[in-house]
């Protein structure tokens, strides 16, 4: 017996090698084209699937998960790890018809395979809503930048440096940037792929991804210079309403909400939110060089203006809301318009008179102006409060750029935000319930453009200081008052740095 026990044993390991072999033979990885991988992340109810059409170029992928959103996510991913910039498209199609209508099938940059991992990705959901979403930190809660583009045919995801941004195409198939980006920095190397999430923890949604490209970021994208955006309050949801590869400032919302004003190259544009989503030219006469201190008055019929068109200094200038020919209104120069009294009698500007630089009133309807007691040179975004009780402003008379306040008699002096930042702009809401202002890196001097600067909003009653959203802009962001009507939301401009020729 203990000549034939190394037989034995022989035969036995045979026997267990071929169980293994043939395990392993039944349970192959399959071919996944330009990925190399496939998971559930998190643990769904429905567990995930993955098949490749190497004829085609087709991935079928089905994904159970309750959401991907807030803190967690919870669907099927198909992945490669990869690293440095890279763009990723494809033709998306869920398979069937219903399902919840925030099922989602994504082009996804993911830091892990971690549930509460930072990502970024583009949804497309089943109602047809198409967003950039990200979340910025691990564990964090999600956020989004939406498009009013609803069912795009094609869609792509590009990293450029530490940013990353959504291009969409019609049935025509041409991607085109749809202004959505966010800055997002990932270190190392990343996981890039497709993912579907049901939505519904019981339930299990198939999509098909087809004309899958894995390339080099196109040079569209980084050509847009300007993102007008607005941002909703309760949420911090972003939507992108418009974008221009040219420079566009200060967005003012009209009364009745049906349209936001901007500047850009010297002109006021009109952008509705009705009937397309080109900007028109609001004809202004022989003010053809306007900066960004513009605005509207209380009853929503007149613009005003801050215009250069004539001696090469600026002065102020009223105008039909539907255009015109321009008024003027302050006789000396520089003046530049800041805010509008709620009754409609009076402005606030900055302008220096006599080598005394600070701020300016006047009657609406003419007369002497006055420089607020107390205001200097290092004062500047004044904003009234809707009951007219207060003047919101900035001011370095602490040593560097605050939000103060007083009452328009020039008393109750008093400072709001005593951190590190240098803050300007500072916008109540027409509810008078926020203040809106933004806010640059500790040692900025003045309000340059083209800074990591970030949207902060201050609650009246008092409380917290709380981050809207963070993003490259600064001068042209936020200047002119940018508030919805019914106070819930704030429009602005988002920039990505001008590309050197």
């Amino acid at each position: 017996m203990a000549s034939r026990r190394p037989l034995i044993w022989i035969l036995v390991s045979l026997f267990i090698f071929a169980g293994l072999s043939a395990a392993v033979t039944e349970t192959p990885v399959p071919d996944l084209g330009l990925f190399s991988g496939h998971t559930d992340i998190d643990t769904p109810q429905q567990a995930g699937s993955v098949a490749f059409d190497a004829a085609s170029g087709t991935y079928t992928i089905g994904g159970g998960g309750v959401n991907m959103w807030f803190k967690r996510d919870s669907f099927h991913y198909v992945w490669k790890k990869i690293e440095g910039d890279i763009a990723l498209a494809a033709d998306i199609a869920f398979a069937g018809q219903g399902g919840d209508p925030h099922r989602k099938a994504c082009l996804m940059i993911r830091e892990s395979l971690a549930a509460d991992s930072v990502y970024a990705d583009v949804a497309f959901h089943g109602d047809g809503l198409t967003s950039l979403q990200f979340r910025e930190v691990g564990g964090d809660i999600t956020r989004e930048v939406q498009t009013s583009i609803k069912a795009p045919h094609r869609l792509r995801l590009e990293k450029v440096g530490d940013t990353l941004y959504m291009s969409l195409a019609g049935v025509d198939g041409e991607l085109q940037p749809s202004g959505c980006s966010v800055r997002l920095p990932f270190k190392g190397s990343f996981y890039i792929g497709l993912g579907v999430c049901a939505h519904k923890a019981d339930a299990f949604e198939s999509a098909v991804f087809s004309h899958v490209q894995l390339t080099p970021p196109s040079q569209a994208v980084t050509a847009v210079r300007s993102s007008l955006e607005y941002i909703v309050v309760a949420s911090r949801d972003r939507r992108s309403v418009y974008h221009s590869n040219e420079v566009i400032e200060a967005p003012n919302w009209t009364r009745d909400g049906s349209a936001l004003i901007f500047n850009g190259g010297g002109r006021l544009y009109r952008l509705p939110f009705a009937g397309g989503t080109k900007p028109a030219l609001i004809d202004a006469g022989f003010a053809v060089d306007s900066n960004n201190d513009h605005g509207l008055s209380p009853d929503g019929q007149t613009l005003i203006v801050s215009d250069r068109s004539q001696d090469g200094q600026a002065h102020l200038y009223t105008l039909p809301l539907t255009g015109g020919t321009p008024k003027k209104i302050t006789p000396h120069a520089p003046s530049y318009w800041l805010a509008w009294s709620p009754d409609g009698r009076t402005l606030i500007y900055y302008a220096e008179r006599g080598g005394k630089a600070g701020l300016y009133t006047m009657p609406l309807a003419g007369g002497e102006e006055k420089i607020l007691a107390g205001t200097e040179a290092q004062d500047n975004g004044p904003d009234y409060s809707p009951d007219g009780q207060w003047i919101y402003f900035n001011s370095a008379r602490s040593g560097h750029m605050q939000i103060w306040r007083m009452h328009p008699d020039s008393s109750g002096l008093e400072q709001i935000t005593q951190d590190e930042y240098n803050n300007w702009y500072a916008h109540p809401s027409p509810d008078g319930k926020w203040i809106v202002f933004l806010s640059y890196a500790p040692g900025i001097k003045g309000h340059p453009a083209d800074q990591d600067v970030i949207l902060r909003l201050w609650p009246t009653a008092g409380g917290e200081i709380t981050v809207l959203t963070k993003l490259f802009g600064g001068q042209g962001t936020i200047n002119a008052p940018s508030w919805s009507p019914d106070s819930t939301k704030i429009a602005y401009m988002r920039y990505q740095p001008a590309q050197k020729k």
